[in-house]
């Protein structure tokens, strides 16, 4: 069976108490609903025990939240709370002064702006927010109560213990998120925007994107960080601020629209608008145009940034998220023409682990010219990329920054859900689904075929390619779990070469945070010192006695070294060596200060350092490309 991913999948949640390699199901089987926030918690907890066998309770966050202000649309079949797949819910969460006398009114609202049906087809929620004191108007009562509701909407898989059993939150199961979320100021809600979240960092920093239509802003406030921005609208003195938060120095218009942009980092932008209104038509354009180019990822170390206030320790409690770049999936495509093709079957099913398990579901994603095949034979890049434990392949994709590589590159990649899969079936089965990937789809280049993965995922891209060197012509393992050879796989280490990237970061449980990395095997880089050898063996380099003394974080002497920063963010380092001809077989690639976790900029340094790789198909040659694109 395959179809492509659609707005509406047809798929059921099966799941008992955790989510298997069989029958596995990316989304709920839910209705569309409208509720109040009072009656969403009531509701929450009963929906979410049945489907997903879990027990769940109402987030006390939100205990002392003002009734009777707020309301929540929640798509039909929202992502699961089974995997990390629930961050990619949507939230479009808009901030009105307008009171409404019912939850009619309250929907009828929503439908003029056509926020329900934006909200259908990315799957998530809207959440409708009205002042605490509808005479006054918004003020700082509203400013906690947007506290309380960012802590329960982003705790995403927040679980307490009771004895052996645990209890999970079930506010962001039900309607929150963490990646994609996008706010919306009218009037009086602009106004509370620009005061109370603009200008305080751990809010402003988890938004993707907003829209705000007319509204001011005291003129002793700032925007706190920057964030893309539609203004409607707005005075002079709102713009500026704006641009300021953005740091933009370029500019330009199309038609009536001015935006103010950032050259070197194009996603901080500030669109001005002063001559429309707000409708159905404008809001989803910019949401199309501009919103959906952007996600914030959750990549720095929890706690940063945050007070020590009641919810703290939640989950993805953090700031600033990172903001990235998307190419977002929009009824199976993205803006870049790339396919996404879900499959569920049994091809593999020859292949089980010993309770049963086997390969059952992957996603193909394909550019447009691979699916239909019209692009030549052999010329189109294939990527295995296997996700880590916990995750779902499409936000694998998404968060680590591939999914965007592949639109703006066109390769193909092949997703397959593998959690516990064993060591040994990966090993097996991968290769075969590359092989399956190849013979389906003849524009694919058996040449340049390449694995990467994070984690769990960076482990089973090191076994996928144990299993069938020959096939691939390089990988890059992310903050992977170590996975030595089997004496079978060792004996192939002569007949072929091949190129390696580690991905890691100086708060990865790879790396001591001291930089202390000397005392072998207590210290978690011992699994990548043997990973190091074992692929500097492979391309018949010798191997490393390492001196974390003498060698900070890498513990050896390099061919090369580069010094970057990565996003404008974060300091990164990558050590390289070279084998006897000069060409560049290894590299080691440390990110100052992030923890373990997914971010952007490793997919970005995955495929470029892949695609200078192929594999000689007559000779079983590596060859290396230094101009690559």
């Amino acid at each position: 069976m395959k179809k492509i991913l659609c707005a509406v999948l047809t798929l059921c949640l099966l799941f008992g108490s955790s989510a298997f390699a069989l029958d596995y199901q990316p989304q709920l089987k839910n209705d569309s609903t409208f509720e109040t926030l009072e009656e969403a918690r009531t509701n929450e907890s009963a929906f979410l025990n049945e489907a997903t066998g879990r027990t769940y309770v109402p987030d006390p966050a939100l205990d002392t939240y003002p009734a009777n202000t707020t309301y929540v649309y929640r798509s039909a079949n929202s992502y699961s709370c089974m995997t990390a797949g629930s961050r990619m819910n949507t939230n479009l969460l808009v901030y009105t002064d307008q009171a409404f006398t019912s939850k009619d009114e309250a929907l009828a609202y929503l439908k003029g702006l056509g926020i329900p049906a934006l909200v259908d087809e990315a799957h998530g929620s809207a959440v409708l927010v009205t002042p605490a004191d509808p005479k006054a108007g918004f003020g700082m009562a509203d400013q906690y109560a947007y506290y309380q509701l960012q802590s329960a909407m982003c705790n995403m898989n927040y679980s307490v213990k009771n004895g052996d059993a645990s209890t999970w939150y079930a506010d962001n199961a039900y309607y929150g998120g963490v990646t994609y979320r996008y706010l919306i100021g009218i009037g009086g809600g602009a106004t509370f925007v620009n005061n109370y979240i603009a200008s305080n960092l751990d809010y402003i920093s988890r938004i993707a994107g907003m829209v705000l239509v007319g509204g001011g802003m005291d003129r002793i406030r700032n925007v706190a960080s920057f964030v893309p921005t539609y203004l409607l609208n707005a005075s002079d003195e709102v713009v500026e601020k704006y641009k300021t938060a953005n740091a933009t120095d370029a500019s330009g218009f199309n038609g009536d629209v001015s935006c103010y942009f950032n050259q070197a980092q194009p996603l901080q932008k500030v669109y001005v608008d002063a001559t429309a209104d707000l409708s159905a038509e404008l809001l989803g354009s910019v949401y199309h145009n501009i919103l959906v180019k952007a996600m914030r990822v959750p990549a720095m170390k929890a706690g940063l940034n945050t007070a020590s206030t009641l919810y703290a320790s939640y989950n993805w409690n953090q700031a600033p998220y990172s903001l990235d770049a998307r190419d977002a999936v929009i009824n199976g495509v993205t803006a870049d023409g790339l396919n996404v093709v879900e499959h569920k079957e049994d091809r593999f099913s020859d292949l089980k682990t010993d309770k049963g398990e086997y390969l059952q579901y992957w996603l193909e994603v394909l550019p447009q010219a691979v699916l239909d095949n019209t692009a030549a034979k052999g010329t189109v890049p294939l990527m295995l990329a296997t996700h880590g434990g916990g995750d779902d392949p499409l936000q694998f994709l998404d968060e680590d920054g591939l999914l965007k590589m592949a639109g703006d590159h066109q390769f193909a990649i092949v997703a397959p859900y593998h959690q516990d899969l064993s060591t040994d079936l990966i090993s097996a089965v991968m290769p075969k689904l590359v092989q399956y990937m190849l013979d389906t789809y003849p524009a694919l280049d058996a040449s340049r075929v390449y694995a990467t993965g994070y984690s769990m995922g960076g482990g089973a891209a090191i076994l996928s390619v144990l299993g069938d060197l020959g096939k691939f012509a390089a990988v890059v393992p992310q903050g992977a779990v170590a996975r030595p050879a089997t004496d079978e796989q060792k004996a192939t280490f002569d007949k072929y070469d091949l190129p390696a990237m580690f991905i890691t970061s100086t708060n990865d449980f790879y790396i001591l945070n001291d930089h202390d990395m000397s005392d072998g095997s207590t210290n978690p880089l011992a699994d990548h010192q043997g990973m190091t050898n074992m692929f500097l063996t492979i391309n018949g380099m010798k191997n490393i006695v390492f001196d974390f003394n003498a060698y900070p974080y890498f513990g050896a002497k390099a061919d090369s070294y580069v010094k970057t920063v990565l996003n404008n963010e974060y300091v990164n380092q990558v050590w390289t060596l070279n084998n006897d001809k000069g060409i560049p077989m290894f590299s080691y690639s440390v990110t100052d200060f992030l923890p373990h976790g997914l971010y952007p900029e490793y997919g970005k340094q995955a495929w470029n350092f892949l695609k200078h790789y192929s594999r000689d198909l007559t000779t079983g040659e590596i060859v290396y490309n230094a101009y690559a694109e």
